[in-house]
Order: C-alpha cells, then structure tokens, then sequence
C-alpha cells in the first residue's frame, strides 16, 4: 500500500510452475495480497484456480523449462517485457533458472525494482569452457541489479560469489521452509510390511537409477518400493515393467503429496542436485526418517544417524546399505527418527520464518 496515495502497490511474480508457487510459496502470496495487487506469471494451469480464488491475477506464459532454443527464450523475453509494460509493477519477484535470468534483466532494463531466489543450479557449473562463460555472463545480466538475491543453501551462494554473479545484496533462507499445518506430524505406520518411498521428478539426475537398483535389491513381501512422480525422462517403460514384476510399485505424479508421506516408512531423495529439497523438509516435517543424498539442498535438513541416514548420489551400494542401516532398526527407532525430524523441521525450517524474510526486503524496497 503507498502511503500516500492509498493506492495497492503492484507485484508481479514470474516462475515456472503454478504448482511450484502454490504448494511451496503460497504464504508469501498471501501476505503480498494483504498489502498489496499481486500478477502471477506461469506456463501451465495446475493450480491456477486456487491462486485466482485467492485474489492473485494469473497470466499464462509459455516456458520451455528444460529448453535450450534461442527463439524460444528470446520469445520469453519479449512477453515478459510485455507484461511488465502492461502491468507497470512497482516490484517484480523471479523464481526458477529463465525467470530468474530473462525476468531479471527485463526488470533492470525497464529500471523495475526485483527480487531473485536461487532455487538450484542442476548440473550447470559442473561443466566447463565455453558453456560455463556463457550461463555465468547470463546470470550476471539477469540478477546485477537485483535488490536482493535469495539463496537456499551456502554451496549455491558460494558459487555465485566465486563467479562474481551478484545482486545489490543476497539473503540466505532455509529453501522455501515448509507448512507445518499442511504437512502435520502424523503417527508412525503400524503395518508390518515397509514403503519405502522416492519422491521427485522420475529422472536420472533425480537418482531414479540407483533406487530401481536399491528396489531390486532390497523388495520383499515385508519391504516394499513406491515410485511418486511423473516421468520427465523416457522411463515409462521400464517403471511399468518393473511394477509387472512386482518390484516396484509406480503412483504416479499427485498434486497432494501428504497422505503417500503417511503411508511411508522412509522417503528416499535422491538428487544429484538440490536448492533445498522440498520433498525432504515435507517427510520430515509429517514425522518420516529420510534417504538422502550427501549434497547442499538435502544435508542441511537431516542428521545423519537421528532424523535419517545419507549417501553418495549415483553410488547405488550406499543407498543400499543406508536403507539396510534403516531397516535393521526397531519399529520403536524408527518411530523415534521420525519424531527428531519433525522437531527439526519445527525448530529451523518452519515456513513463516521464510515468508517473513521475503517480506522483510519487500517492505525495505517499496517503503513500507
């Protein structure tokens, strides 16, 4: 609200998924729409309707998220700038690799005030040569005037520092935190038979290899192994073949996630790659022991040992023995794991802790 003139201020949010926004920063909408007018942009439907049931103005912009064509990035740029001539924000928020790069730099160009947050890096500053130069120059375009960058973990900030990409300053949070209320503690299961349960995008860099291997290893009439997301890779077939042979059994993609956190014995993340791991931080605040990789996004939300078990990414045979660690404990150790992890998730990553440091650095930019 401008002090002045009573008027709402304008924010305008860019991002990649509607899913995304609502289900991991769907406090900070809400507490933008109590102060202010608040324009979504994002290329699907998902949950659309419930961020217009919320008073946000959702405005559809096709991305292709994993795309590397010129023309369609250049086209991406184009309707951005479109946008932020028709809507004039006083403040625009990216979130997610092109936002974050094509969002950013129309903002500094059109002298819009904006925001960043870094919600992984996948596998782009493990390359080198040409290719680095090139995602290094464009991010440094996209966030140079950011007023404020935001980081999930250290190891992406560090390499942001160390590349000299830099906003007028930069903010570390714990991920998106996570809704205790939505994600309650719920009681460990009682069933004799345990699910082990991967959750994430069903892809290589998501560890789906070495859990099929863990699967074969380790399924059983007492040990069993769930698979909940959609393929982004061509792995349709070898997942239904897998469920035909009874050792795995595939769910599919789900928009809520809670009642498979329920029903889990542990949950496996097994990323190459994290900002923070989402799926992570919700098992363990509905009470669940985590598999997790050794990696920043993922080891700053378990300890080893307490509230889950870690290994290498891409080393099957430590996933392996970490899920064998976990299934020679007690139903008592078990149950208990997942207690220290809910207390963890209550102590350091509550989500109001994150919304209040985003509305913090929206106050400070427009004033109020």
């Amino acid at each position: 609200m401008d002090a002045n003139t009573g008027k709402k201020k304008k924010i305008l949010i860019l991002g990649n998924s509607s899913g995304g926004l609502y289900d991991f920063r769907n406090e900070f909408i809400e507490a933008l729409l109590k102060e202010n007018e608040v324009y979504i942009s994002v290329p699907d439907d998902v949950r659309t309707k419930e961020l217009c049931a919320e008073g946000a103005h959702v405005i559809h912009t096709d991305i292709n998220r994993r795309g590397v064509d010129p023309l369609e990035d250049i086209k991406l740029y184009l309707s951005y700038r479109r946008l932020m001539k028709e809507i004039k924000p006083d403040l625009a928020a990216v979130y997610t690799i092109k936002p974050n790069i094509y969002g950013g730099f129309c903002a500094r160009m059109m002298h819009i005030p904006y925001i960043a947050t870094i919600t992984g890096l996948g596998g782009a500053f493990d390359r080198t040569g040409l290719f680095v130069r090139f995602i290094v120059g464009m991010y440094r375009a996209g966030l140079k005037k950011a007023e404020c960058v935001f980081f999930q973990n250290t190891e992406n900030r560090d390499i942001f520092r160390r590349y000299r990409i830099a906003g007028k300053k930069d903010k570390l949070v714990m991920g998106s935190g996570v809704s205790l209320a939505r994600h309650r503690m719920e009681p460990y299961p009682e069933d004799d038979t345990v699910h082990i349960l991967f959750v994430g995008r069903v892809m290589k860099e998501r560890g789906i290899i070495e859990f099929i291997e863990a699967a074969k290893a380790l399924h059983s009439d007492t040990v069993k192994f769930d698979v909940l997301g959609a393929c982004d890779e061509d792995y349709e077939a070898v997942l239904d073949s897998l469920e035909k042979d009874g050792i795995i059994h595939w769910l599919g993609f789900h928009t809520e996630v809670h009642p498979y956190l329920t029903a889990a014995g542990a949950v496996v993340i097994a990323s190459f790659h994290e900002g923070m791991s989402n799926s992570l931080i919700e098992a363990a605040a509905t009470g669940r022991p985590v598999i997790a990789s050794n990696i920043s996004g993922c080891m700053e939300a378990f300890e080893e040992g307490k509230t889950g078990f870690g290994f290498t990414p891409g080393h099957a045979d430590e996933l392996i023995d970490a899920l064998k660690r976990f299934l020679g404990l007690s139903y008592e150790e078990k149950s208990r794991m997942g207690r220290l992890a809910r207390a963890k998730m209550e102590r350091e990553f509550d989500r109001t802790l994150v919304t209040d440091s985003y509305m913090e650095e929206v106050r400070r930019i427009l004033g109020g």
